[in-house]
Formats: structure tokens, sequence, C-alpha cells
């Protein structure tokens, strides 16, 4: 079952919402879940080309793996 959600935005965003989901022919809420997922699947997620791309760096594993250890020791500072 579908869950509601509450989102307060501008009125800018409002607008540009609409008048990109009239375009599309969807409802505000449609053209928000849809661009929404479309976002989390194109950009927070690496395919597998990108992925084989990055392991066959050897010196950024190398380096991601030192960092993992330094996080585990509490070696990292955040900068605000």
């Amino acid at each position: 079952m579908g869950k509601t959600i509450t989102l307060r935005i501008d009125d800018d965003t409002y607008d540009i919402f609409r008048t990109a989901a009239q375009a599309q022919r969807r409802t505000i809420s449609n053209f928000i879940e849809y661009a929404t997922l479309s976002h989390v699947t194109e950009e927070a997620f690496v395919d597998d080309h990108e992925m084989a791309a990055i392991l066959k760096d050897k010196a950024l594993v190398s380096s991601l793996r030192k960092a993992k250890e330094d996080i585990k020791k509490g070696k990292y500072r955040i900068v605000k």
C-alpha cells in the first residue's frame, strides 16, 4: 500500500514541479515520485561499467581502503 508524505516547498519550486508534471501529463505527486526514483537510480548508484572502472583504479581502491581503516581507528575530523 502506498504511503503519504507531506512536503513543504516554496512557490517557485512548486511552479517548476507543476510545469514539469503538466509537460509529462502526470500529477504533481506522480512526477515527484518519478523524478525522485529516477535521480536515485541514475545518480546515487553506479552501474556495472562504472564499478568496473572504479575497481580497476588500484590507487583509488588503495586510498579508499586506507581511509576506511583510518575511520575505524578514529583518525578523521569533521570539517564544518
